[in-house]
């Protein structure tokens, strides 16, 4: 604990070119694996068939995946809907004779006869490719706004070499998820959009309390070289970023391991996306602005002297 009651020394900056080297096999490793596997898109962006239905009594899943299997639906995504007695189960794009009535009844029936409990279809809903294909270009319009907005922003607030670090840092951020993504084929749907949209304002929030930081330090050591600066206000905003990240951490893993399958592709994207956001915040965002030359000069407010000020009133 001694930690978060006593200001460290870490030297961040001078291991920077190391960090830089893991940035770069971390992204590589990522664009590979977007090139090679590709995401694991789901109902929402593909199209398909959803459909809930309710048992008198908690269900085994493995045994509901089977007796759909059995009745030929081998690419059913089977996941529990808040209660244990509730579950969705997703059907992937079918023949186009088949309608959604025509689905969830055959689903429900084989479902019935291979449960001794009794089972109820509560809601059915169909999503056309078309629609999915909507989604998908504004979840990444929404993205590029984002992005687009923060650079924007911390440009007005700080300084254009800050403002390039942040967005430095997201996009780095945005990639290694989506790597981890596409590595763990999890299911990519509009859940895990809104986890990178918070992810991303999760990143430029700690990016910003340590850019802040670096202002005020750059005005008040002035015997310092920026190197210097940027570390000592890295160690100083250390504690709130641990404490910040390790909460949010622990709320996380509790939705992950407690929330259902429903909301697992959230929790474990944003799981991932504050561990990489915390890294980018100390290493990426700042050794970018430091990289483009950021200087106490550069922050400083211009003092514009008034016409005649320099004039002797005595004269």
């Amino acid at each position: 604990m001694e930690l978060f009651h006593k200001q460290t020394t870490i030297d961040f900056m001078g291991k920077r070119r190391l960090a830089l080297i893991m940035s770069l096999i971390l992204l590589a490793i990522g664009v590979a694996s977007l090139v090679t596997r590709g995401l694991n898109f789901g109902l929402d962006f593909t199209g398909g068939t959803l459909i809930e239905v309710s048992y008198a009594e908690a269900p085994v899943l493995s045994e509901v995946r089977q007796a759909l299997a059995d009745a030929g639906f081998d690419d059913a995504v089977v996941q529990t809907f808040g209660a244990e007695t509730d579950i969705v189960v997703r059907l992937a794009p079918r023949n186009a004779e088949e309608s959604a009535d025509k689905l969830s009844t055959d689903v429900t029936n084989a479902l019935r006869q291979n449960s001794s409990s009794e089972v109820t279809l509560r809601r059915q809903e169909f999503v056309g490719p078309q629609i999915g294909r909507e989604l998908a270009e504004k979840g990444s319009l929404a993205m590029l706004v984002v992005l687009l907005g923060i650079l924007a922003y911390v440009s007005m607030r700080f300084q254009w070499r800050f403002s390039l670090g942040a967005v430095a840092a997201l996009v780095h951020d945005v990639l290694i998820t989506f790597g981890v993504i596409a590595i763990t084929q999890i299911s990519f749907d509009l859940t895990v959009v809104a986890a990178l949209l918070a992810m991303i304002g999760y990143s430029l929030n700690d990016t910003i309390v340590v850019f802040d930081r670096i202002r005020e330090n750059f005005r008040s050591l002035r015997k310092v070289d920026s190197e210097q600066v940027i570390n000592t206000s890295v160690n100083q905003t250390l504690s709130r970023t641990l404490m910040t990240s390790g909460t949010t951490l622990l709320v996380l893993a509790a939705l992950f391991y407690f929330g259902g399958e429903i909301i697992h592709a959230f929790a474990f994207t944003l799981i991932i996306g504050v561990l990489v956001g915390t890294y980018s915040s100390i290493y990426i965002a700042s050794t970018a602005a430091l990289s483009l030359g950021v200087s106490r000069e550069d922050l400083l407010e211009q003092k514009v002297q008034k016409e005649g000020a320099n004039l002797d009133p005595l004269v």
